[in-house]
């Protein structure tokens, strides 16, 4: 069983930015592709950005340009870096895996308010 802990969530103003970070651990697994994804209240899921375990990474286009996606293999744990955060990045962040089997793992959430 994999297991993903997310942290860095809180409240940030326009303009602000915050730093979030997932680590997953567990037994017998190979990490294939992680990320990020978002839910608005009232809203789907949607993706935020994703990162492969040979580097290549995807955005969104709403954060292109002010979210960074990056990892760490030796810990196994995927960051997102915002910047220039507005209020319509509002919401509950889950951190996701898929690992080589092409099993899919969720993290618990972690909420995110922009608002001054």
């Amino acid at each position: 069983q994999v297991q993903l802990v997310e942290s860095g969530g809180g409240l940030v103003q326009p303009g602000g930015s915050l730093r979030l970070s997932c680590a997953a651990s567990g037994r017998g697994f190979s990490i294939h592709t992680m990320g990020w994804y978002r839910q608005a209240p009232g809203k789907q899921r949607e993706l935020v950005a994703t990162v492969a375990g040979g580097g290549s990474t995807n955005y969104a286009d709403s954060v292109q340009g002010r979210f960074t996606i990056s990892a760490d293999g030796a810990k196994n744990t995927v960051y997102l870096q915002m910047n220039n955060l507005k209020p319509e990045d509002t919401a509950v962040y889950y951190c996701s895996l898929k690992t080589g089997t092409l099993s899919y793992y969720w993290g618990q959430g972690t909420q995110v308010t922009v608002s001054s």
